[in-house]
C-alpha cells in the first residue's frame, strides 16, 4: 500500500501528465485555463478515488462538500495553480498542489512544477540551499506586489521579485530562488497548503503576516495573507511587515 506522500505526489504528477501536453493543443487564454483546471482536477480525483476513497477532498475546482470539516482526512487541492502563467507558453512558474490534512495538521504535500519537470514531496523533506550572498530576494505577486512587502524590502535592503503562482513563489524560497515570500490581499486554502507543507518539512518559517498560525481546513475558504522564509531571516520579515500594516 502506498504511503500518503506517495499518493500526493501520484497525484500531482496525473495533474501534470494531463496539463503539459493541453500547453501545445492550440488553446489559449481562459479556454486553456478552464479545460487545463477541469483535466487536472479529473486526474486528480481519479488517484484520489482509487488510492484514498474514503478521505474528504477540498479543492478550488469541485463543489465543496460540508462534510469536510467533520472529517479526519482531508485531501486539499489546487489542480493549477498559476492559470495566467499556464498560458504563456515562456514561463514556467505554475504548479500543481496536493496536500493531506489530518486532524489539524498537514500531513504530507506534493507541489508539481511540470514546466520544469520537478515534483517536490513533504517526505524525503527537500534540503534548503545555502543562501548565496548579496541582497534579500522576496517573491511577490506579479500583479499585485503588497506594501507589505515593499516595506520589507526597504528594511531589509532588498529586492522584489515578481513571480506567478503562490505554489511556484512557495517553492522558489524551497529551491533558493528567493528568500522569503511575503503576500497579502487574497489567497484561499488550497493556493498555499501543499507548498507550506513542503516549505514546513524544508525547515523555512510560515505563518500569516501577523505571526498568527496558518490553519487549514476551515469552513471559510480564504486563507488571505502568507509569509514564507528562510529562518535566519523571519523575525526581520516579519516585523517589517508588520509594521507597515
Amino acid at each position: 500500500m502506498r504511503t500518503d506522500v506517495e499518493v500526493a505526489a501520484l497525484a500531482a504528477r496525473a495533474a501534470a501528465e494531463a496539463l503539459l501536453p493541453l500547453r501545445s493543443s492550440g488553446l489559449s487564454g481562459r479556454q486553456l485555463g478552464d479545460v487545463g483546471d477541469a483535466a487536472g482536477q479529473r486526474a486528480i480525483a481519479g488517484v484520489l478515488a482509487a488510492e484514498r476513497s474514503g478521505d474528504a477532498v477540498f479543492s478550488e475546482e469541485a463543489t465543496d462538500d460540508a462534510r469536510r470539516l467533520s472529517a479526519d482526512r482531508v485531501w486539499i487541492v489546487d489542480p493549477l495553480d498559476g492559470t495566467r502563467e499556464y498560458g504563456d507558453p515562456e514561463r514556467a512558474d505554475w504548479a500543481v498542489h496536493v496536500a493531506l490534512w489530518v486532524r489539524g495538521e498537514l500531513s504530507a504535500a506534493a507541489v508539481a512544477l511540470p514546466a520544469l519537470g520537478e515534483v517536490h514531496v513533504t517526505d524525503p523533506a527537500p534540503a534548503l540551499p545555502a543562501r548565496p550572498d548579496g541582497p534579500v530576494r522576496i517573491a511577490v505577486s506579479r500583479t499585485r506586489p503588497p506594501a507589505e512587502a515593499e516595506a520589507v524590502a526597504a528594511a531589509l535592503g532588498g529586492r522584489l521579485v515578481p513571480l506567478g503562482s503562490a505554489g511556484y513563489k512557495t517553492l522558489a524560497v524551497v529551491r533558493g530562488e528567493v528568500d522569503a515570500y511575503v503576500h497579502s490581499g487574497g489567497m484561499y486554502q488550497w493556493d498555499s497548503a501543499a507548498p507550506v507543507a513542503i516549505a514546513r518539512a524544508a525547515g523555512l518559517v510560515t505563518c500569516r503576516l501577523d505571526g498568527s498560525p496558518l490553519v487549514y481546513n476551515r469552513p471559510d475558504p480564504s486563507l488571505p495573507d502568507l509569509v514564507v522564509s528562510r529562518p535566519e531571516l523571519a523575525d526581520r520579515v516579519l516585523a517589517a511587515a508588520g509594521a507597515a500594516r
